[in-house]
C-alpha cells in the first residue's frame, strides 16, 4: 500500500523553491487560467446584478414597493458581497480581477434588463437569478476536484443566489397572484 502523502521534505523543499506562486503548487489541479477567466465572468455577473438590483430599489414606486424595495437593497448588498469574494479570490490566484464597467455586461453571464413596474422587476431578477443558478452549478461541476477552495466559494454563492430566487418567486406571487 502507497502513502497518500508526498514526502514531507519533498512537499516543504516545493514550497521553499515556489513560494513566490502563494497558494497555487504543484497538486493544483484545475487549468489556473481558465478558472480565472470565469471567475472573471462570475465577477461580472455580480455586479451586473449588483446594478440592477441598486435601480429596482431607487424605481420601486406603488402601494407594495416598500417591503419589495427592501428585498431588492438586501440582494444588491449580498450580490456585492459575492463580487467581493470572487475578486479576492481572483488575486489569491495571482490574477486580475476586471472590473472594467466598458465590458462588463458582454462578460456576465445574466444580462441587465430594468423593468419598468414592480413585476417587471421582480420577474428580470428572477431570469437573472435562475440564469446564475443554471451557470454557476455548471462551474461546480466543472470544478470539480481540481480547485475544491473556488469551487467551495461558488457554492456558497449558488446557494444564496437560490435563496434570492426563492425570494423573488415569494414576492411575483403575493403581487401577481
Amino acid at each position: 500500500m502507497t502513502e497518500f502523502l508526498t514526502d514531507i521534505s519533498t512537499l516543504r523543499d516545493r514550497a521553499r523553491k515556489k513560494m513566490l506562486q502563494g497558494p497555487i503548487t504543484e497538486t493544483y489541479g484545475a487549468d489556473l487560467e481558465r478558472v480565472i477567466q470565469v471567475l472573471n465572468e462570475v465577477l461580472a455577473t455580480e455586479l451586473v446584478c449588483v446594478l440592477r438590483y441598486k435601480r429596482h430599489y431607487y424605481m420601486a414606486e406603488g402601494i407594495n414597493s416598500s417591503p419589495i424595495a427592501a428585498e431588492f437593497l438586501q440582494h444588491a448588498t449580498e450580490e456585492q458581497g459575492h463580487a467581493d469574494l470572487v475578486a479576492q479570490r481572483i488575486v489569491q490566484l495571482q490574477g486580475e480581477p476586471d472590473f472594467n464597467p466598458a465590458t462588463l455586461v458582454a462578460r456576465s453571464h445574466a444580462e441587465y434588463v430594468e423593468g419598468r413596474t414592480l413585476v417587471e422587476m421582480i420577474e428580470e431578477d428572477l431570469i437573472a437569478e435562475r440564469v446564475a443558478i443554471s451557470s454557476y452549478q455548471e462551474i461546480v461541476r466543472w470544478l470539480g476536484t481540481g480547485d475544491p477552495t473556488s469551487r467551495r466559494m461558488i457554492e456558497d454563492i449558488l446557494a444564496m443566489e437560490e435563496e434570492h430566487a426563492d425570494d423573488l418567486l415569494t414576492l411575483l406571487k403575493e403581487i401577481k397572484p
